[in-house]
């Protein structure tokens, strides 16, 4: 995947990087796999806003995405590699032996006209679907299951990619993109291969624009606001602000806010680095 600078015609230009779309071979969606999705802008049933900084943006339609890939042992032929405005990765169209058509979270390396399958005993190759009992150690996986059956939650952003180091028991030791290692099943299921589109972290809007567009209001900064609207606000002119915390007295920045009555945390062997 290659990014696309510009020359600086204008100031918005100056500094934007953006994907060069190389990888896109389709430029219409597939019309079977959409569906309307709505925008709250932010407000809640009563029309209160209960989220700030969201609003606006271009209207988009969902695609329906395939995260539990339980058609399985049917192959499939990748028939495009799409733009996805609801993700930063790319996604695959795949159409099924018997016709059906879905799309999938495309890895990196995935051609046009690649056969793919899910199920046991399939080969552990870029795109296809395995039970974490059959993959190989030190394999490189995303769309991941935390329960079976449940469909991929985790390990699904641009660039992302686990790695399953063993097996203990009933269960497959894997070591998350954040560098924390935990304990799932080894029948939950995931997919061999890096997330597209890897220097998506790369880019650089150019202007604020880029931003309305994707319906993020412009956000400010606590330090800026008075004491009433923050707890970091106030002060004669450019003060810090004290020590950083959210708008409702949460600390920041290195305060723990996971439960330690969490029931996951015992499938948890090293927690990700600081």
């Amino acid at each position: 995947m290659a990014l696309k600078k510009f020359k600086p015609t204008t100031s918005s230009q100056r500094f934007k990087i953006i994907s060069g779309f190389d990888e896109i071979t389709a430029s219409t969606p597939e019309k079977s796999l959409l569906q309307p999705i709505s925008r709250s802008g932010g407000r809640n049933n009563e029309g209160k806003m209960t989220m700030r900084y969201i609003g606006g943006g271009h209207k988009q339609m969902y695609r329906v995405i395939d995260f539990k890939r339980d058609k399985e042992l049917v192959p499939a032929t990748v028939k495009s590699i799409e733009y996805d405005p609801n993700r930063t990765a790319r996604i695959a169209l795949l159409v099924y032996a018997d016709g059906e058509k879905r799309y999938i979270i495309a890895p990196n390396g995935l051609k046009v006209g690649q056969k793919v399958s899910s199920g046991k005993g399939v080969a552990p190759e870029i795109g296809n679907t395995l039970y974490l009992s059959e993959i190989p150690f030190g394999t490189l996986i995303h769309n991941l299951e935390l329960k079976p059956d449940q469909g991929g939650k985790i390990v699904r952003s641009a660039g992302t990619s686990a790695q399953l180091m063993s097996r203990d028991g009933k269960y497959a030791i894997v070591r998350m993109p954040s560098g924390e290692t935990r304990m799932i099943l080894q029948t939950c299921k995931a997919t061999i291969g890096i997330v597209s589109n890897g220097d998506h972290s790369l880019e650089i809007s150019g202007k604020a624009g880029r931003s309305r567009w994707l319906g993020r209001r412009p956000r400010v900064r606590g330090v800026v606001m008075n004491p009433v609207d923050h707890p970091m606000g106030g002060g004669e002119g450019r003060s810090s602000g004290g020590h950083p915390r959210s708008r409702k007295g949460m600390p920041a920045k290195g305060y723990k806010t996971r439960s330690r009555k969490k029931d996951s945390n015992r499938l948890i062997i090293e927690r990700r680095k600081k």
